[in-house]
């Protein structure tokens, strides 16, 4: 199993002053420096952390394969296929959030995401949607042709300890309905060394996107511990 790391929170302390540090690059750096396997980054509409141009620095300037974060919203588009990141993962996104709340409503949205599926894959990127633990949304994901859903994991991860066994059970049935549909399972959101063990039930797992907690840790302790830490306690995964 993989770990892709979410910068973006670097660039929230950087835009909370207006300076040029601290630097999301120099923060993709240290993570390759200490085994991370990608990049995660989240152009938001409001451009309240990550701007356009960390995005074009983060893919021609550090190693790792870079995972562009985005809404199905045009202008985003455009720009991720000017950039052509090694993977986009398509989220919900609202002006008001702290941060995503929830998972995307492929259903609903189903021929406008068709139509950025398929303008993105034809351009060479690979596509992950970022859902919500029903079956329902996966069988729309598989309907798109998408090779990969991300699972959100923060109704588990920040739930009482007596709500987490059924939310974890969720996770579990439809990362095994994912699977037998054909897609590769990635998961994230709200995923902290306190909570891991219980996403390492999960099966089929082959990527965990982490960032806020990891970026809190890295405070403290440095990026490149924070992020070997995160690694260690992932080694007990099985699949």
């Amino acid at each position: 199993m993989k770990l892709g790391v979410n910068i973006d929170h670097v660039a929230t302390l950087r835009q909370a002053r207006g300076t040029v540090y601290p630097d999301p690059l120099d923060a993709a750096i240290l993570c390759c420096r200490a085994g991370a396997h990608g990049i995660t980054a989240h152009l938001r509409e409001d451009r309240r952390h990550i701007q356009d141009d960390d995005i074009f620095r983060l893919k021609e300037l550090q190693p790792l394969p870079l995972n562009l974060e985005m809404a199905n919203v045009e202008s985003i588009v455009e720009i991720a296929l000017n950039v052509l990141p090694a993977e986009v993962c398509i989220v919900p996104e609202k002006r008001q959030e702290l941060t995503t709340e929830g998972g995307l409503d492929v259903v609903g949205h189903f021929e406008s995401l068709r139509n950025t599926v398929g303008s993105l894959m034809d351009a060479g990127i690979v596509v992950s949607l970022f859902v919500d633990a029903d079956e329902m949304t996966l069988s729309a994901c598989k309907d798109l042709k998408v090779p990969y859903v991300e699972l959100h994991t923060g109704p588990y991860c920040n739930a009482e300890a007596n709500d987490r066994p059924f939310l974890l059970e969720q996770l579990i049935q439809c990362a095994d309905y994912a699977h037998g549909l054909g897609m590769k399972v990635n998961a994230g959101h709200g995923i902290n060394l306190e909570n891991l063990g219980g996403i390492l039930c999960i099966p089929h797992l082959d990527t965990l996107n982490i960032g806020h907690s990891i970026i809190c840790r890295s405070v403290f302790h440095g990026m490149e511990k924070a992020v070997r830490e995160m690694l260690e306690a992932m080694q007990e995964y099985e699949g």
